[in-house]
């Protein structure tokens, strides 16, 4: 390390301790905003705020995405660093910050709620680039430094989109996270694609189904009614359930998913249903799988269509490519997560954990999280526990969007603890609302958080201040991808430039009403609405 080096380092930590209170607050906004996918209204706001007073220039709904930004600090010529900030929240994880089941007051119990969560990945993010902007403002080092606020990231949607659109074609390295029950750097095996896609069935005329003079007697309810939509999404729902064991051998950890979105037609009547909704997402270790998938859900769709008088349309949402890992940017990351070290959890954190096992009918624990989130897990031990569940041709595992960063500039993904609790025994499974509150409680998450801020701080300053580090992950970028962007191994951005993003469609999101504010699933007299057993 130079002298230089080093003087930017301390510089960064300081800025982040002196500013832990405020970005531990701007963390608990986020997570108490919980707005879905591709509806991040309140949360890109406070994201816009305060990376424009903070002197960033930040271009608002960057791609085409009301919710998206790229938020812009440069001083001088130097080298474009680049990072992400997500911001989304899950359907049906609502639940307060306290130690029982709890879904937040006056919604629907199955409002969004962070998961992961989202807003301390976020948040994290935010914090190395503020820390790393004040460092090299203060020392006069030149360089870019470049936050994109990546919405809708639970259905993989704007970083293809941003990737599709050129917004990454000027980086040189890129440094993102993921909070995680490690402390670690992911090293060979990295996330592989996901893609989803919403298939349409519309009965356009359905007048046509019959011939109407072959009835008697005149009048729309005496004739056979054309099948429709609803059918039409019924037959594909089965279909696809019937055919996904001839779409691939169960093997390589791949997924898919189906959900259905309404029409908004409540009203019954005796008339042919004319539109309905189906998404499909699917997770795979390359992109042959996902294309074979993808031929015969397209094969279904058309043969369904067809019987029950309709046409077949799709609208796609993402599709990813599989993630390129770089050894050179791993190893810089892991030596900078040593310098940091592992979460420590204060005693406000561990009772939290403890009132949660108790009101659960368990034995409270002396530490109630899993030990790996309060040490270092070597990125080889990590590696090796990954690969020993997984076939040796199997190179990618689940799927996530920050792949697209890995295409265009060297990208290291981070793991930093975001705690789980022990189980009392083998085999058991806390609840999903337990997992949710941990995620909202500062004393809880901030360890892990500012331990992935402040590496990732380090690790932006190492690539702007040390040549020999940036050219070693560059030189290994090109080896890999046969000559860089563009080279002969070089997977370029699956979605066209002049991808539409699929803000428009029906996303589930929170409304103002006459009633006040409610989810798109009106807020329910008793319990969720679901009325009397059957």
């Amino acid at each position: 390390m130079t002298d230089t080096n080093t003087a930017l380092r301390a510089t960064a930590l300081d800025w982040i301790a002196a500013n832990e209170a405020r970005l531990s607050a701007f963390n608990k906004r986020i997570w108490d905003h919980a707005e879905p996918a591709w509806r991040e209204y309140k949360s890109v706001r406070d994201y816009v705020e305060i990376l424009t007073a903070e002197g960033f220039s930040v271009e608002e709904g960057s791609g085409g995405m009301p919710t998206a930004f790229c938020a812009t600090w440069t001083q001088g010529k130097g080298p474009v660093l680049a990072g992400f900030s997500e911001y989304d929240a899950v359907p049906g994880n609502s639940q307060q910050v306290v130690p029982y089941e709890a879904p937040r007051e006056g919604l629907h119990p199955y409002t969004a709620g962070h998961t992961d969560p989202h807003s301390v990945l976020g948040t994290a993010s935010l914090t190395a680039f503020l820390a790393a902007k004040a460092a090299m403002e203060k020392h006069g080092t030149p360089g870019t430094l470049k936050l994109f606020g990546e919405p809708a990231e639970k259905v993989c949607g704007s970083k293809p989109i941003h990737a599709a659109k050129g917004y990454f074609d000027d980086l040189d390295a890129c440094v993102v996270w993921h909070p995680w029950p490690h402390n670690t750097v992911t090293g060979e095996t990295h996330f592989g694609a996901y893609w989803s896609a919403i298939i349409t069935f519309e009965a356009d005329n359905p007048e046509a189904w019959i011939d109407p003079t072959l009835m008697p007697i005149e009048g729309a309810h005496a004739n056979a009614r054309c099948p429709g939509a609803t059918d039409a999404l019924c037959l594909m729902y089965t279909t696809t359930k019937y055919t996904k064991e001839a779409m691939f051998p169960h093997a390589g950890s791949w997924t898919l998913n189906e959900f259905i979105l309404g029409d908004g037609g409540a009203t019954s009547d005796n008339l042919t249903p004319r539109f309905a909704q189906i998404q499909y997402s699917w997770r795979a270790s390359s992109l042959g799988i996902q294309e074979q998938i993808w031929k015969v859900l397209a094969q279904n769709a058309r043969h369904v269509a067809g019987i029950t008088g309709c046409k077949a349309y799709v609208r796609w949402v993402t599709k990813t490519r599989v993630g390129l890992p770089n050894q050179a940017m791993t190893d810089l990351t892991w030596k900078n997560l040593q310098a940091v070290g592992a979460p420590a959890y204060s005693e406000e954190a561990r009772d939290f954990g403890r009132a949660i096992q108790k009101n659960l009918g368990l034995e409270a624990m002396e530490d109630p999280f899993i030990p790996e989130v309060s040490r270092l897990t070597p990125p080889a031990e990590f590696e090796a526990r990954l690969r020993a569940g997984l076939p040796a041709w199997q190179k990618h595992l689940s799927a996530d969007d920050y792949v697209e960063y890995s295409w265009h500039a060297p990208t290291v993904r981070l793991l930093a603890a975001r705690p789980r609790l022990r189980a009392p025994e083998k085999g058991y499974s806390y609840p999903n609302w337990a997992y949710n509150a941990l995620g909202g409680h500062p004393a809880v998450v901030d360890p892990g958080m500012f331990v992935a801020g402040k590496t990732m701080a380090l690790t932006l300053l190492d690539l702007a201040s040390l040549p020999e580090a940036l050219a070693l992950a560059q030189a290994e970028f090109r080896e890999r991808t046969g000559g860089g962007v563009g080279g002969s191994q070089w997977v370029g951005p699956l979605l066209p430039a002049d991808f539409d993003p699929p803000v428009d469609l029906r996303w589930p999101e929170y409304v103002t009403t006459v009633r006040g504010e409610e989810w798109t699933f009106p807020t329910p007299h008793h319990g969720t609405g679901a009325g009397e057993p059957i």
